[in-house]
């Protein structure tokens, strides 16, 4: 018995040394980061997670323990070495598993760079702006667009521009990727139906269930495994399997006849890019359009219609400054996507903002801390200004500050 005890006391105390001798616990923190990630898992599991490390980073500074082998990042320094160094920054955690598609690695989903790279090849040149601003790709959004307005003004009183937007999203990314064959969800049930599967749902504690307790998994109840999405997956892989697909296309592109994806692979990767673009573009309209409603921004709203009104109709959007403000803003406050991006500590370690960090460790920065952290260079960084980005002063450090699309060459491939 006496031996047992001190076999316990003794791993114990190995165990302590470690932790505290790690070059992470000499991170600044919460003291029990140091021995546990219990505390950081249930923010996860409350939702919580991007405010806890919000209010630790404004506690502690730039740099910040989360975790045993876990640290958050805000400062440009930070951003650069850990997405931008070497041109496409550290490897993704496993996290990124959670999002493959018919249970195959996306671009996305990828961790390591050069894998990803590879994949990136062959779909880069859908995202140029060259490609984005094709006549047919712009017909499809306009004519989306006034099928949003048109719904919105069948309703007599209040708009639940939640729905509408994210059916507009939804459309809208569709048809870029499949052209003829994309959703029409703003017109027909049955499409509407689609947008109602991948929207509507909590899946992602129960994918972190799975992320966490891999074994158990197989076991678990019904009520903890992710929702199915049978609609939407029967319909990409019909799309994915087009004979002539519209050149233009996504699909075009990724389904060409010397490609060196199969049916399955460019079904993932057009599923994936499907739910991406669905909740971040919606979301995104979204708040931009709640905060431009309110009386306390309605001089935003004015200058904005001003912009519009006075404009030639065939006007570059990126000769509108006021509407790329606007738009900017609704993007610093509320990045689609604001949580953390976890990437790998390369081997022989990395020093992080003056922070030496071991290989291994996770680290990451959150555009919604990015966003507000300093405000010398976002002042009142909680209140919706659009105006701040019309500045002269400051202009090339908001710029690069600006992290809602992650930056490096895994970058957003569709922030244009």
């Amino acid at each position: 018995m006496l031996t047992l005890w001190l076999a316990t006391v003794f791993l114990l105390s190995l165990f302590l040394v470690r932790r505290l001798r790690s070059p992470v616990a000499k991170l600044p923190g919460p003291w029990y980061t140091k021995f546990t990630s219990l505390v950081l898992k249930y923010h996860e599991f409350t939702s919580n997670r991007r405010l806890y490390i919000h209010e630790l980073h404004r506690k502690y500074g730039v740099a910040v323990r989360i975790a045993p082998n876990e640290a958050s990042f805000a400062s440009l320094e930070a951003i650069r070495e850990i997405y931008a160094s070497g041109g496409s920054g550290y490897d993704k955690t496993e996290l990124y598993d959670l999002f493959r598609q018919f249970g195959i690695k996306t671009m996305f989903s990828t961790l390591d760079k050069y894998n990803h790279s590879q994949r990136k090849r062959e779909l880069a040149d859908r995202y140029a702006m060259t490609n984005i601003l094709r006549a047919e790709h712009i017909s499809a959004i306009e004519d989306r667009a006034k099928a949003f307005v048109s719904r919105c003004l069948a309703q007599r009183e209040s708009v639940d521009i939640y729905v509408w937007l994210h059916c507009f999203a939804l459309d809208g990314v569709t048809n870029f990727m499949f052209s003829s064959g994309g959703l029409r969800s703003l017109d027909l049930d049955k499409d509407f139906e689609i947008m109602e599967e991948l929207t509507y749902h909590q899946s992602l504690q129960k994918n972190l269930l799975q992320y966490y307790l891999p074994n158990l998994a197989p076991y678990f109840p019904s009520r903890l495994i992710p929702r199915r999405a049978p609609k939407t997956n029967e319909y990409v892989l019909k799309m994915a399997a087009q004979q002539a697909p519209t050149q233009h296309s996504l699909v075009g592109k990724l389904a060409r006849q010397d490609s060196p994806l199969n049916h399955a692979q460019i079904a993932a990767e057009c599923k994936d890019h499907m739910a991406a673009g669905i909740d971040t573009t919606g979301d995104g309209l979204c708040f931009l359009m709640w905060e431009l409603s309110q009386p306390r921004n309605r001089r935003f709203q004015e200058k904005l219609h001003e912009e519009l009104w006075c404009a030639a109709k065939d006007t570059p959007l990126d000769r509108l400054p006021y509407l790329d403000a606007v738009v900017k803003e609704g993007l610093r406050c509320a990045p689609p996507i604001p949580m953390s991006f976890p990437r790998y500590v390369p081997g022989g370690g990395r020093t992080i903002d003056g922070h030496f960090v071991p290989e291994g460790t996770i680290v990451s920065c959150q555009p919604y801390t990015v966003h507000r952290l300093d405000d010398a260079i976002f002042p009142n960084p909680d209140t919706f200004n659009p105006d701040r980005w019309m500045q002269e002063k400051g202009a090339a450090e908001r710029n690069r500050l600006f992290f809602a699309f992650s930056t490096g060459g895994r970058g957003c491939t569709g922030r244009k």
